[in-house]
């Protein structure tokens, strides 16, 4: 996958709205997922909970019925969308019931459709218009990456965002992108309050990809959705926490960057923050 030009690669980060018709929703992604195809990408990550409208600002048990099984409607898309363009696929996440369990879940497919990593969203969050909580366990399959033609992937999901410690285990488990499948914005009232939190968010996973000497993509939504009007500003940022790539704050976008996988370890073999940790200075992170 990766090409012989220094061990470069085009991903790309579907920027989407999303509404209340889910095949609507379905067939903007499949399209878009095509654009992106065609512009070069060979890995595609499309945004948290993709195919329907963001449920959690409130809590209503009717929204349940949105959510689906292994295999499913979601995973079927996923799996003919990634064969159909021939690239490998972040499918953002998507509602899982399983077995009356629920949970906010990623899925890898490669480009023959097969599915190759499963994640299920381990940082929840709890807040007004973030009733995360109400809808979805945490998962409980810890941190997975994926392998794709001697690349190693691996999916967060939005609130995982703030969490370095997700990030590190990645990278220490080799991961060389990060993909951050994201669902954040303001209400009017914490645009007033914290006007700089988009770029404090954009700065917590710069943090990541340079503390661990990876490549982070984050793909978020865009549009107004109840009380949230979502950010945007999708981007890519090296190993050395540089941003490369980002896209507007308020349309829907198909961001493609082309990234030198040799900058992951020039940037760890480089400053070591992996090889000069202290593993045993850190039980406290598991005690307290």
């Amino acid at each position: 996958m990766a090409s012989a030009k220094r061990g470069t690669i085009k991903i790309g980060l579907i920027q989407a709205k999303a509404g209340p018709d889910i095949a609507s929703n379905l067939e903007k992604a499949r399209s878009f997922i095509s654009r992106a195809a065609k512009k070069g990408a060979k890995i595609i990550c499309l945004q948290e909970l993709f195919a329907i409208p963001y449920i959690a600002q409130k809590e209503d048990r009717g929204f349940f019925r949105l959510a689906e099984g292994i295999p499913g409607k979601n995973s079927h898309f996923l799996a003919q969308a990634a064969k159909e363009s021939k690239v490998a696929l972040v499918g953002g996440s998507f509602f899982e019931n399983d077995n009356g369990k629920y949970y906010n879940t990623s899925l890898i497919f490669d480009e023959n459709g097969r599915l190759r990593a499963k994640y299920r969203k381990i940082h929840i969050p709890n807040d007004p218009n973030y009733y995360e909580q109400f809808y979805f366990s945490s998962g409980n399959l810890g941190y997975v990456q994926a392998e794709l033609h001697g690349i190693k992937i691996a999916p967060l999901i939005c609130y995982d965002q703030w969490f370095p410690e997700a990030a590190r285990i990645n990278a220490l488990k080799g991961a060389q992108i990060i993909f951050y499948p994201t669902a954040i914005g303001w209400t009017r009232e914490m645009k007033k309050n914290e006007p700089f939190s988009a770029q404090r968010w954009e700065n917590a996973m710069c943090g990541h990809a340079s503390m661990n000497g990876v490549y982070v993509a984050a793909a978020n939504r865009v549009g107004k959705e109840g009380n949230i009007g979502f950010w945007g500003g999708s981007f890519v940022a090296d190993p050395f926490g540089n941003v490369v790539a980002r896209a507007n704050s308020t349309k829907e976008e198909v961001l493609v960057a082309e990234i030198d996988l040799s900058k992951v370890s020039s940037s760890q073999e480089g400053w070591g923050f992996l090889r000069n940790r202290k593993p045993k200075s850190y039980g406290d992170l598991s005690e307290i």
